[in-house]
C-alpha cells in the first residue's frame, strides 16, 4: 500500500490561512473591546480639560490636565479606533479631543511635546490629510526644539532640579523616553522643508546612543549632563530599579525610538542598534514566558542595588508593565519589515506573541471596568509610588497602534 503523503504546500497553506485568522481575531476582538470601553470613558469624559490617564484607589478613572505629558495619547486612541473602524463618531470624537490640545503647541516647559501633539495632532494629519494641522505641528516642533543644546548635542527632557533621593542636582538631565518625541521632528521637517529639524533629530539620537547604552545594548534611564560643556556627569535611574538595571519601558522607548530613526534616516547604524534592543528584551533570562516584563528587568538580582527603599513585600509577585510590552510589540512589527528574514521572523512572531498575552483576560480588561480603559497591569513609576498595576492610558495607545500595525503587516 503506497504511504499518502499530505502535499507540503497544501499543508503551509492551511497553517498560514490558521496564523492569519489567529491575528485576526485578536485585532477585532480587542478593538471591539475598545469600542465598548472608549463608549463608556466618552460618556464620562466630558470636560475637555481634563484628560483621562488612569484610575484612581477606588478603581475610578483618573484626569490629568493639559500639561501633563499623557494628554495626547486619549485623542490618540480614538483616532486609532477610526482608523479600524471607519466609523464617523470616533473621528468627530479625537477631533474635538485633538483640538483641546491646540496651546500646548507653545509648551516648552518639558521634553514630551512630541507625546503630546504627534499622538494627536500627528494622527490627525495622517488621517484626514487637513492642512489645519500642518502649522499646529510645526510650531510644536519649534518649542521641542527650544530646549536643543548645542554643546551636549541634545534635547533637554527635565528643568534642572535636585533628584529625587537628594543626593545629586541634575542640570541638563536627558532621559531614554526623549527618543520617542523625535518622530515629531522628522514630521516638521517634512511639512515645513526646514531640516534643521531633522539634524537636531540625529544628533540627538547619536548622543543618545554614545551615551545612554551599555554594550549589551539596555539603557540607562537618565543621563546629566553638563550644559556649558557637553560632559556627562552621572547615569542614573528615576523610575527603574537600579542605576546599572534596564527598566523595561525605557527599554521599550529606546526600542521604538531608534527604529523610527532608521525609517527616517535609512543609517545602518540605528538599523544595528534596533535589532540589537531587541535581542536584549527577546532573549532576556528574566522575561516571562508570556512576554509581558517585569517592570524592571533586574527587580531583586544579585549585582543591582536601588538606592531608594524598595520593599519587595508588598507585592504578592514582582509588578508587570503592560505598557512596556505594547510599545515593544508595536516597535517590533515596524521593525520586523526593515530587518532581514531571520530577524523578520523573530520580531514578527515575538510581537505577535504579545499581542496574544495582551489580549487575554489577564491583561485586557471587561467591559465597564478599569476606569474603561483597555489594558490591566501596567506601572507608572514604583520608586514613587504612583500609578502601580494600573491602566494608564498609553499601554492602550501603542497597544491599538500595534493591533493596526500586525493587520497591516503580512509576515508569517
Amino acid at each position: 500500500m503506497k504511504k499518502f503523503l499530505f502535499p507540503y504546500t497544501l499543508l503551509l497553506t492551511l497553517l498560514l490561512v490558521s496564523f492569519n485568522h489567529d491575528r485576526q481575531d485578536i485585532v477585532q476582538r480587542s478593538f471591539d473591546r475598545a469600542a465598548r470601553q472608549y463608549t463608556l470613558l466618552l460618556s464620562a469624559a466630558t470636560d475637555l480639560n481634563r484628560y483621562p490617564r488612569s484610575t484612581d484607589a477606588n478603581g475610578k478613572t483618573s484626569y490629568t490636565v493639559i500639561h501633563d505629558w499623557t494628554g495626547g495619547f486619549w485623542p490618540g486612541c480614538l483616532w486609532y479606533l477610526y482608523e479600524y473602524t471607519k466609523d464617523n463618531k470616533w473621528k468627530a470624537a479625537a477631533q474635538k479631543w485633538t483640538h483641546s490640545l491646540e496651546a500646548n503647541q507653545y509648551n516648552t516647559d518639558h521634553h514630551d511635546i512630541g507625546f503630546m501633539m504627534n499622538s494627536s495632532y500627528g494622527n490627525a494629519y495622517r488621517l484626514t490629510g487637513d492642512t489645519c494641522y500642518k502649522k499646529i505641528l510645526i510650531q510644536s516642533a519649534k518649542s521641542l526644539v527650544s530646549r536643543y543644546n548645542s554643546k551636549v548635542g541634545a534635547i533637554q527632557s527635565w528643568n534642572s532640579f535636585s533628584s529625587w533621593d537628594g543626593q545629586s542636582v541634575y542640570q541638563f538631565p536627558v532621559i531614554i523616553d526623549n527618543m520617542m518625541n523625535l518622530e515629531l521632528l522628522f514630521l516638521a521637517s517634512q511639512l515645513s522643508g526646514d531640516s534643521s529639524f531633522r539634524t537636531i533629530a540625529i544628533k540627538h539620537a547619536e548622543t543618545t546612543l554614545k551615551n545612554h547604552y551599555r554594550p549589551d545594548y539596555s539603557s540607562y534611564h537618565v543621563v546629566n549632563y553638563d550644559p556649558l560643556t557637553g560632559v556627562v556627569l552621572s547615569r542614573e535611574t528615576a523610575q527603574g530599579y537600579a542605576d546599572n538595571s534596564a527598566w523595561s519601558r525605557g527599554q521599550a522607548w529606546g526600542l521604538y525610538g531608534f527604529t523610527v530613526m532608521y525609517r527616517e534616516t535609512k543609517d545602518t547604524k540605528f538599523l544595528h542598534s534596533a535589532i540589537k534592543m531587541a535581542e536584549y528584551y527577546i532573549n532576556h533570562q528574566h522575561l516571562p514566558s508570556d512576554l509581558i516584563p517585569y517592570w524592571d528587568f533586574h527587580v531583586g538580582q544579585a549585582g543591582y542595588q536601588p538606592n531608594w527603599d524598595y520593599d519587595a513585600s508588598k507585592f504578592k509577585e514582582i509588578p508587570r508593565d503592560a505598557s512596556a510590552a505594547a510599545i515593544t510589540s508595536s516597535a517590533l512589527l515596524e521593525l520586523s519589515t526593515y530587518a532581514e528574514e531571520k530577524h523578520k521572523r523573530l520580531f514578527y512572531s515575538t510581537a505577535k506573541k504579545i499581542l496574544q498575552s495582551l489580549s487575554t483576560d489577564r491583561y485586557m480588561a471587561q467591559a465597564g471596568t478599569n476606569g474603561y480603559f483597555l489594558l490591566k497591569h501596567s506601572v507608572g513609576s514604583i520608586p514613587h509610588g504612583g500609578e502601580i498595576d494600573v491602566p494608564l492610558v498609553y499601554a492602550d495607545y501603542y497597544f491599538l497602534e500595534a493591533l493596526l500595525r500586525i493587520q497591516k503587516n503580512s509576515h508569517t
